[in-house]
């Protein structure tokens, strides 16, 4: 008797509670079409048939409520900076040493850099990501309301991404935050700065690998890369207390020393930098973020995926 009396109190909890409404039918998801149906001329009944079928992605959210950028830099690292990683990144950089090589002719990236960051993102290609793509960005553009601006413009270019190269929406899969192929470009970044780098026709960043080493590059030149620039020095710190500077190289490199920070190898003295703490297990140590540096942490805003984008790379090299 108890237990059937359980089973009808369970019953009764879950069939009385509130079902989410489905996307198609809300109010905000209703807006957003019209939008896209007056600034880009979609058509109304396709998009809301594409809205019916979004499902709610609750890991999405809970991954990207626990990012690995919120690591101390000794747990961090050891994500990216693995045997495995480095002997992988090696037989790449063998492998499309020709591409890699045209890319650093045309955009004045290094092979080991942009191996790098094709390594830390996506194992050089052949881990792309789980997440569905288009039910990812819906779910964060209408059920995370403390980036929802960005990523209903991520949205918005997801969906023209998909009419523009000729994809199905549903067939993508990507990171939690939809960064989708092998240099996890989102949207916008797919739709900037992807290039046909092997004049085929496509910028296909999911299967094709010379395309995805010209973007690569192609993002970083077009975020500022300077050519034959050092990325970052380590540093000694001579001082009481360490002050937090933002991310953007702002301060030369001799007024920083004037701050007890001290590179360890020459550096000219007018360039600009960023000082970077990164913690270890028993103690912090220290580097000068320069302006490459910077531009790194244009793919991923941090400055522990910076760091182990350079590492990785000088330990591929």
């Amino acid at each position: 008797m108890r237990i059937h009396l359980t089973f009808i109190l369970l019953f009764t909890l879950i069939f009385s509670y509130p079902l989410q409404a489905s996307y198609e039918s809300r109010e905000d998801v209703k807006q957003f079409i019209d939008t896209m149906y007056s600034e880009h001329d979609f058509d109304k009944s396709q998009l809301l048939g594409w809205f019916s079928k979004a499902t709610k992605q609750t890991r999405v959210l809970e991954a990207i409520a626990r990012p690995a950028e919120s690591l101390p830099w000794y747990k961090y690292r050891r994500i990216f900076l693995t045997d495995k990683r480095i002997r992988q990144g090696m037989a790449f950089m063998r492998k499309h040493r020709e591409i890699l090589a045209r890319a650093e002719r045309q955009y004045g990236v290094p092979p080991e850099v942009i191996t790098a960051i094709i390594g830390v993102e996506t194992f050089y290609g052949t881990y792309q990501g789980k997440y569905p793509a288009f039910d990812t960005l819906v779910t964060l553009s209408f059920d995370y309301p403390k980036r929802r601006k960005f990523f209903r413009s991520e949205l918005e270019n997801y969906l023209l991404l998909v009419r523009e190269e000729g994809f199905n929406p549903f067939a993508l899969r990507g990171s939690y935050a939809a960064a989708i192929g092998s240099p996890q470009f989102i949207s916008s970044s797919y739709r900037h700065y992807a290039v046909d780098f092997d004049g085929d026709g496509k910028r296909d960043l999911l299967n094709n690998i010379n395309d995805t080493i010209g973007s690569v590059a192609n993002y970083l030149k077009r975020h500022g890369w300077r050519k034959g620039e050092m990325i970052t020095v380590m540093a000694n710190f001579d001082g009481k207390q360490f002050a937090e500077y933002d991310i953007k190289p702002t301060y030369s490199v001799s007024e920083l020393i004037r701050h007890n920070l001290f590179p360890i190898q020459p550096v000219k003295s007018s360039s600009l930098a960023a000082p970077v703490k990164l913690e270890l297990e028993n103690e912090y140590e220290y580097w000068l973020g320069l302006h490459n540096f910077y531009v790194i942490t244009r793919y991923n805003h941090s400055n522990l995926y910076a760091m182990a984008v350079y590492q990785l790379s000088q330990q591929i090299k």
